[in-house]
């Protein structure tokens, strides 16, 4: 199996195009072999609501790397696999406007898959398909809206679905890095 990097970010505002907070879980030959969680100081403004839905504040990420530190050390690591979300385009689109805000280089597509969208399928019966949703009626633990713990469950339920036989490769896709970061409200 292929490296596959489960990540979930968490956004300070309502434009939902940086980062407070990032988690990643690595699958490596079927388990979870390492995870990885910081804040980042998106260098913005926070909304109430994000804030309250998060429990991350301004104050809390005035010493933590910003979003181009961050890369330094992570960019090479989240290119070398299939990167994998709940909800994946929300995700994607954050990491790629990020990236465009600063500057940063990257292929113009990253490919991806999005355990919603293998949700659905594997779970069909289920009233919803949202993380805390699926990991309730899997049992998999979730402290929701924060990221090491959503990046953990994302790739626990990738194995669960990998487990029930669902396979991976319907679900791959290419994001355009460039082309859909630029479709801001």
């Amino acid at each position: 199996m292929e490296r596959i990097i489960a990540f979930d970010v968490e956004t300070p505002n309502s434009f939902n195009d940086r980062m407070s907070a990032i988690g990643i879980a690595v699958i490596e030959n079927g388990r979870i072999r390492r995870t990885f969680y910081t804040l980042v100081n998106p260098e913005t403004h926070f909304d109430a609501f994000n804030i309250a839905l998060t429990g991350i504040s301004p104050q809390q990420v005035l010493s933590a790397p910003t979003f181009p530190q961050l890369w330094e050390r992570i960019g090479a690591f989240m290119q070398s696999g299939l990167l994998l979300a709940h909800n994946a385009p929300f995700d994607m689109r954050v990491l790629a406007c990020c990236l465009a805000d600063y500057g940063i280089p990257c292929p113009p597509c990253l490919p991806y898959a999005c355990t919603v969208q293998m949700g659905r399928r594997c779970y069909p019966q289920l009233p919803n398909h949202k993380l805390d949703t699926l990991c309730r009626a899997l049992q998999i633990p979730l402290n929701h809206h924060q990221a090491d713990s959503d990046s953990r469950a994302c790739a626990q339920l990738l194995l669960n679905y990998l487990e029930k036989g669902l396979p991976l490769e319907p679900f791959k896709r290419m994001y355009d890095m460039k082309r859909l970061c630029t479709l801001r409200p």
